[in-house]
Order: structure tokens, then C-alpha cells, then sequence
């Protein structure tokens, strides 16, 4: 009997995750950010994983969390420090089933649990909104240089939720 809906899970990233997690990261670049970026910026923005010993010792030096459907990798997050989601990224066949919610609210909770009182990210234009439906309020405008591309951002920040002290 097919299932109406594939299940969706969450793990810790694990080293060997690194080259799926940097072709999710292509891949979502690639399909998804074609209307707010050219493909020169997109190229750019992508070659940052290029360096897959690079990409993998961020992702394994920050908290960074899998999204699966059925058991499969689809997704990550990545939270910087206490306070800063670095990275999130769900491939674009996964996208809209649940997968970049789920990531997200994993990380508020465990930032929130942690201490931490808000959480900052760098949004994509193209995760701007993704963001905002999240709570999170636009802060600045932020232009970075990669790879001899500019690449538009904006800091958005979101106030977590008082943990409970009794």
C-alpha cells in the first residue's frame, strides 16, 4: 500500500554526509535562485563547495542537522556559534514538503534551549520570504564578494521564545 506522504526525519550530519550535502547544496542553487541571481552569480556562489574537505570541516564544525524523506538525505541546516544559521538547504525535489520547516525549527529549539535569544541568518533573496513566514524581521541589506561575483543578502534576525526556568 503507497503511503500519501513520505516520512520526514532528522539526524546529526555525519562526515561521510559531505559530498551528498554539497550536490544538495548545487542543487539547490541551481533550480531554485535562477530569478534572483544570474548564473554567473550562481556559479560563483556554488564553487564555494568546490572544496569538499572545506565544506565538509564547516559543516562538521558547526551544529548541523540532515533532513531526510524516507531515510534519504534531502536537506541541511547549519547553526554558527549559538546564534547564527549559517547554512539551509533542501533539494529542490524535496522542496515544499516540509523539510526546510523542519530543519529550521530543530535549530530554534535547540538554539532557544541553549540560551540563545534570537537567531540571526544571512537569507538568499530567494529564502527571504521563506524566512519572514518563519517570524524572522529583515534587518540589513548585505552585498559579499565570491568568487569575483556580488552576492545580495539580507540579515534577518528572529526573537526565540524565553526558555521556561522553573
Amino acid at each position: 500500500m503507497a503511503r500519501a506522504r513520505p516520512t520526514l526525519g532528522l539526524r546529526p550530519f555525519l562526515p561521510a554526509d559531505a559530498p551528498l550535502l554539497a550536490e544538495i547544496f548545487r542543487a539547490s542553487i541551481e533550480a531554485l535562485t535562477g530569478d534572483d541571481y544570474s548564473p554567473e552569480q550562481q556559479d560563483a556562489w556554488m564553487s564555494t563547495a568546490d572544496d569538499e574537505e572545506a565544506f565538509a570541516a564547516n559543516l562538521a564544525g558547526w551544529l548541523t542537522l540532515v533532513g531526510t524523506l524516507d531515510g534519504s538525505p534531502v536537506g541541511f541546516i547549519a547553526l554558527k556559534g549559538a546564534d547564527k544559521i549559517e547554512m539551509l538547504y533542501v533539494h529542490p525535489a524535496a522542496v515544499g514538503q516540509g523539510v526546510g520547516a523542519m530543519l529550521c525549527h530543530a535549530i530554534e529549539t535547540i538554539a532557544a534551549a541553549r540560551g540563545a535569544r534570537k537567531l540571526t541568518t544571512d537569507a538568499s533573496d530567494t529564502a527571504l520570504s521563506f524566512f519572514e513566514r518563519r517570524g524572522y524581521v529583515p534587518q540589513r541589506r548585505n552585498t559579499v564578494i565570491c568568487d569575483g561575483e556580488w552576492l545580495g543578502s539580507t540579515t534577518m534576525e528572529k526573537t526565540l521564545a524565553a526558555r521556561d526556568s522553573a
